[in-house]
């Protein structure tokens, strides 16, 4: 397996790596990204901002959204988020089928590794949690020979950056409802920074032989065309959201 390690990449700039990555390399990757730059908000790619966001206050805010490849649920992610991604060949986990459920049930055993001695952390539905609080959200997209499973950790976020996530309509079970405030938590009450990305180096290399790659590295040897689907929406993209859902009240009223 390739380690790519990033040090503050734009997360913009790791979907499109990633894509390419699960769509064109026949190699195993593991990448980790210490933070991205400037708050922003990333969607699953059936992702719908009028549900999922309070649009008014990201556009008066300038936060951008971006609408991923994959699938999952939306966060906000900014310089506390750690981001781990794995992406392999279906034959790279001896024994592991190739859907949803398994690939998760596997990551979380690689962290159980990683935050062993820490109190009450487990696999709850599709999130990593420490009791009944998130601090690790997940997404996943599988093809005909590979897949990809990468996670947001926040190790640390601005309270107030929560403020531009709704509540979404298809939240898990044991959130029971709760505003973000309720819901989430600092990995960083739990685990140093740096320890964290050592320890799940650390647990990378119980499962995989990793060699260590630079991104320019990556970027000057791969040449192979690619239009990669993750994408910023635009301002008039998010205006129509609001539009639309005007017009659906309205609808709704008469």
């Amino acid at each position: 397996m390739n380690l790519v390690r990033m040090n503050g990449v734009p997360i913009i700039q790791q979907l499109h790596l990633e894509e390419k990555l699960l769509r064109t390399s026949p190699e195993n990757w593991c990448i980790i990204n210490d933070g991205t730059p400037d708050p922003t908000v990333v969607m699953g790619i059936s992702g719908k901002a009028a549900e999922l966001l309070d649009v008014n206050s990201v556009l008066r805010d300038k936060i951008s959204v971006i609408k991923r490849f994959t699938g999952g649920g939306t966060v906000i992610v900014d310089h506390g988020t750690i981001f781990v991604s794995f992406i392999c060949n279906k034959e790279a986990v001896p024994g592991l089928q190739a859907y949803p459920q398994p690939i998760m049930a596997w990551s979380s055993l690689l962290y159980d590794e990683v935050f062993r001695g820490s109190e009450d952390y487990r696999l709850r539905e599709n999130d990593y949690v420490f009791g009944s609080r998130k601090f690790g959200g997940n997404a996943q997209s599988i093809t005909k020979n590979r897949w990809i499973h990468h996670t947001s950790f926040l190790w640390d976020y601005e309270d107030a950056n929560m403020t531009y996530l709704k509540i979404p309509q298809r939240a898990p079970k044991y959130r029971q409802a709760r505003e973000h405030s309720e819901f989430i938590c600092r990995m960083k009450d739990v685990l140093p920074r740096s320890e964290f990305i050592h320890r799940t180096i650390k647990a990378a290399e119980t499962h995989f032989s990793l060699t260590s790659i630079p991104l320019d590295q990556i970027e000057s040897l791969d040449s192979t065309k690619f239009n990669p689907s993750s994408k910023i929406l635009t301002t008039e993209e998010l205006e129509a959201t609001i539009q639309k859902e005007d017009d659906s009240l309205l609808s709704q009223s008469l």
